[in-house]
């Protein structure tokens, strides 16, 4: 594998503005949950938008478990999300795509970023960097020799004009390669994959070309263009769609112990989505069941609701109790 700065130049004079596939004749979307616990209302947002934008265009609706981080994966989380999906009637096409199972596809495309020059081996550490950017290079290579932990960064060209795209919630979103993204690692020093690096050839693999998630991953969405960008492959389309919050302002995530959404088979907890999604779902579905609010809401789907949203409170049965109003 090369790292030369020749190599670096001719592969950076590549790179050009993001293309999209967002007219492709079939949609294919996906929704690509991380087996760390289980749902909880923000997941059966992103799961409900996603699986509304493909049923509604007539498309597809993969589902992959994102399993790169065993220390932090919980065993009975997989199983468990894909009954939560099924018993909100949310039906996948083919088969579960498991990121743990793809470490030979991740493997060799860092073998052919590297052999463009566009990764190398890295040695520096957070502490090292201090909270600065990675750029131009490695200050601290590796001693392989000594047998020294180190990374992966994909390699970005400080001199690069800001990576943007079009939004079909959050408009245009631009980030610059020298002071917002830096030379970003897509392996780990413990030998454990990226999420940037993985979910690049997951999606192009399985031909994804419209991702709708939430806001909250739109700024990995540039590294993301990048190395769609330096493979030669059509980007997706995204939508971003805002992240429902506790009372004092924080996301709802396993990280900040949100609730876990719990199986539903009336349809209330679905109304309750819908409505959170602006879709204004009719007062006399509520408790009418999870497949005829799903037919309603395929038929009626209109994202351009959430446009320019960056989040909403979620209703208050899906708060955690004694979370308390910002200051």
């Amino acid at each position: 594998m090369t790292d030369s700065a020749t190599s670096q130049h001719a592969s950076s004079a590549q790179l050009a503005t993001p293309r999209t596939t967002a007219h492709k004749a079939v949609y294919i979307g996906r929704f690509a949950p991380s087996p760390t616990g289980p749902l909880h209302f923000g997941s059966l947002l992103a799961a409900l938008a996603s699986y509304l934008d493909a049923r509604h265009a007539g498309g597809q609706w993969h589902v992959r478990i994102e399993d790169l981080d065993p220390p932090r994966e919980d065993p009975a989380a997989s199983q468990h999300i894909l009954r939560t999906l099924e018993a909100y009637g949310l039906t996948w096409d083919g088969s579960i795509c498991y990121q743990s199972q793809r470490h030979a596809a991740y493997l060799h495309g860092l073998h052919q970023l590297a052999d463009l020059g566009l990764a190398f081996p890295c040695g520096c550490s957070r502490k090292q960097l201090q909270g600065r950017l990675h750029l131009a290079g490695c200050a601290h290579p590796p001693n392989k020799e000594a047998g020294q932990d180190y990374a992966w960064r994909f390699r970005v060209d400080p001199q690069a004009a800001p990576v943007c795209f079009d939004d079909r919630l959050q408009g245009r979103y631009c980030l610059s390669p020298s002071r917002d993204i830096g030379d970003f690692v897509i392996r780990r020093r413990d030998q454990l994959w990226s999420y940037q690096l993985a979910v690049v050839l997951d999606d192009h693999d399985l031909g994804i070309n419209q991702i709708v998630r939430g806001i909250d991953l739109i700024d990995s969405t540039q590294r993301q263009l990048l190395i769609y960008q330096a493979f030669g492959w059509d980007a997706p389309g995204y939508a971003h769609i805002p992240v429902a919050t506790e009372r004092n302002g924080q996301k709802l995530s396993k990280q900040n112990l949100a609730l876990p959404l719990q199986p539903d088979h009336s349809g209330q907890t679905l109304w309750l989505a819908l409505d959170w999604l602006g879709q204004q779902p009719p007062a006399t579905l509520q408790g009418a069941g999870n497949h005829t609010l799903l037919q309603w809401a395929i038929q009626h789907w209109q994202p351009e609701r959430l446009h320019g949203r960056h989040q909403l409170p979620a209703p208050a049965a899906f708060q955690r109790p004694g979370s308390s109003d910002p200051a």
